[in-house]
This record gives C-alpha cells, structure tokens and sequence, in this order.
C-alpha cells in the first residue's frame, strides 16, 4: 500500500526556517540523512549546491564572488564534507553584517562534530533540527504505523513494504561510509555490533563500561563512540535531573534510539504483532513517546530543557522538561486503561521536584485535561503542545 503525502510535504519546521532566515545572515537545517533537508531546502528556492559532488563544489568556488553579491538565497548541502567554505561564509556575512537570510547550510551531523561551525560561525547562524517524520505530520492512515515504522520518509511511511529493509541498508552505509567519513574510529563491523547493542539497551540507564566489556573496549572509548552515533542522530542520552534532594538519584544518562523503526530493524521486529510481544515493548513505546514529545517542541522553535528522575527508592519521572517558565512531568504507559494508580504515582514523583504539571501518556481513547494535570493518548498530547 502506498500512502498518500503530497499534502504533507510541507515540513512543520518549515516557518520556523522562515523565521529564523529573517533574523540570521545564515541558518543551518540539520538532522539525520534521508529526513527531507534537501526537499525542504529546495521548496524555499534559491541557488543550490550539493557538496558531497565535486562539479558543485567547483562551480561554487567559480561562482562565489557573484553569490555573494547577489540577492538570492545560498543552499549548501552537506556542508560538513568541505570545512573550508566555513572560513569563506564568515567573511561574507561580515562583510555584509546586516543582511539576513542569505545562507542555508544543510548537514546530517550535529554542531559538535562539525568543529568550524562552532569555530567560524558563532553569532552569525542559527541552528534549526529537522527530524524524520513526526506522527502528526502526516496522514492519519500512514502515522497508525508511525511506531512500528519510524518516520523516514523512504523507511515505510511511503511504502510499508520497504521495512525493516530499507533502515537495515541505511545504518549499514553509515556504519561503513557515513560514520568512519565524519570522524569514529571504530572498524564498520565494530560499529555494527555497538548499534544493536545500544538498541538492546534503549530506554535503560546507560551503562557504558558493562557495553564496553562485552565489546572488549573501555568504557571511555565506548563513550566516545556513542558521541558519534548521538552527532548522527541515531540515540539520544537523556541527561538525569539534576536537584538537592533529599533522596539519593540516579546519576547517569538513560539511552533511547531516536527513530523507532531503526531500532526495530535492529532488534529484527517486522510487525506490530512481533513488537507488542517483546520483553522490551514497553521500553520502545517510552522512547517513541519522548522523541515525538520533544521533536515537537523543537518543531515549534520552543526553548527547553529536557531530562528525567529516578530516586534510589523507586519513584521515578519518564521524562521532565522545564520549558516556558514551568515543569512538565510525563508518566509514559504502554496502556489503554491507564488509572488513578498511575496518577498517584506521577503525583508523588512530580511533588518531589515541583512539577507544574502533570501528564500521564498512554494509549487511552478518553483524554481528561484540568488544571495542572492531563492524561491522555499522543495524539491529543502533541495537538495540545502545538497549540500551546
């Protein structure tokens, strides 16, 4: 079955980019290869360079003193493959400091591992993260298979047939091409074995030394390595809530895989059949939740800060984010019947870090919102962060 998503191929983001054009001589689109960069870049016009081929690459350097006196937009695809344009976009804005939107710098690896942006760029360009496909981006027949799938616009969402083989084929490529170009030292067969170690892992604190030992690295080393996957896109550590309690926390980051249908494919799950009867379903289904949460946060250009809460005695917060002067406290249920059970156990949590409000996400069809307290299904939960 092919779905149908002409109408949702205008990205949520896309105003943000906008925006944030208007108030930045340059704006750097990033996020994992294959989330729809080079398409969303392309529906907002302008001149356009791919520099992963070496002929845009040359006629770039031939055309460049014209770019930069013309009016058009620059897009620049890839940057990350060729540094030295960084040293060239910094005396162009300077020279021009009060022109806006004049560049748009696609990459598919983080600020942290493209060294010149933070090197050449601070001050001048603004930083806008383009995920795969979140669940209310697109038609409603397409996002029932969303968790199983994941959201690359070629891994499923277009046509279902192509998982688990299409995201099997793309981690193998970065794991052989991608990875070892951006900088990770590891051999690809190194790299192959971390990436379904860490899916084994999603949603647990992490613990790098007993991964380390069991790949016959240290822990420092592993570390090192899930930094490139982390610049990639591929997981995310969620750092623990940091507070004076009374209680004694857990200190060390949970691990979760960004895209869900990447890491079912690793954990060779083909169907929500197979999914719903594995040990670790229920930590999927809080991985999802989290990704989609702050995905679209992000999407709506909202600054946040998001963590959790585990105490030594148990109680525990899936997911806290302080954003907009409050503190949001998520319980994450694999369930449609969530109760008052539930609740209490989200309310005594959040009362010990002075939560603002709490919200039980689940699989329910009947949604209650009141004062300082929700509980309903993601759907509901991410129209209401949207409109927000």
């Amino acid at each position: 079955m092919l779905y149908n998503l002409h109408a949702m191929i205008r990205r949520a983001c896309t105003d943000l980019v906008t925006s944030r054009l208007q108030h930045y001589p340059a704006v750097a689109l990033i996020g994992p290869r294959q989330s729809g960069k080079t398409t969303l870049a392309r529906s907002l016009a302008g001149r356009y360079f791919d520099l992963e081929q070496p002929g845009d690459r040359t006629r770039l350097d031939v055309e460049w003193d014209e770019l930069c006196a013309g009016e058009e937009l620059v897009v620049l695809d890839e940057a990350q493959v060729a540094p030295e344009v960084f040293t060239r976009l910094r005396g162009a804005i300077d020279s021009r400091r009060n022109r806006m939107g004049r560049f748009l710098l696609l990459g598919s690896v983080a600020p942290a591992l493209m060294v010149r942006v933070s090197e050449s760029l601070v001050g001048r360009l603004s930083l806008v993260e383009l995920t795969p496909f979140l669940h209310w981006e697109i038609s409603s027949a397409a996002s029932r298979d969303h968790w199983l799938l994941g959201g690359y616009p070629d891994g499923g969402i277009r046509e279902p047939a192509r998982f688990p083989q299409w995201q099997n084929d793309y981690l193998a490529l970065l794991a052989q091409r991608d990875l070892p170009n951006w900088g990770l030292p590891a051999r690809p067969h190194v790299t192959e074995r971390l990436l379904r170690m860490t899916a084994a892992v999603t949603g647990q604190i992490w613990n790098a030394s007993a991964v380390g030992a069991s790949m016959g690295l240290s822990h420092p080393t592993v570390n090192s390595y899930v930094d490139y996957l982390e610049g990639a896109f591929l997981v995310r550590r969620l750092r623990p809530f940091a507070a004076n309690l009374k209680k004694r926390l857990v200190r060390s980051p949970k691990l979760y895989w960004r895209d869900s249908g990447l890491l079912h494919a690793l954990l060779r799950v083909r169907s929500h059949d197979e999914l719903l009867v594995q040990p670790w379903v229920g930590a999927s289904w809080e991985g999802y939740v989290v990704e989609q949460v702050l995905s679209t946060l992000a999407a709506t250009g909202r600054r946040f800060d998001p963590g959790f809460l585990r105490t030594s005695d148990g109680q525990e917060i899936d997911l806290l984010v302080d954003c907009d002067g409050e503190r949001w406290a998520f319980e994450i249920k694999l369930t449609s019947q969530p109760d008052s059970h539930d609740l209490a156990k989200l309310n005594r949590a959040a009362d010990l870090v002075g939560a603002t409000r709490r919200i039980l996400v689940s699989q329910t069809r009947r949604s209650s919102f009141s004062e300082g307290q929700i509980s309903t299904n993601l759907p509901r939960l991410t129209e209401y962060l949207r409109k927000k």
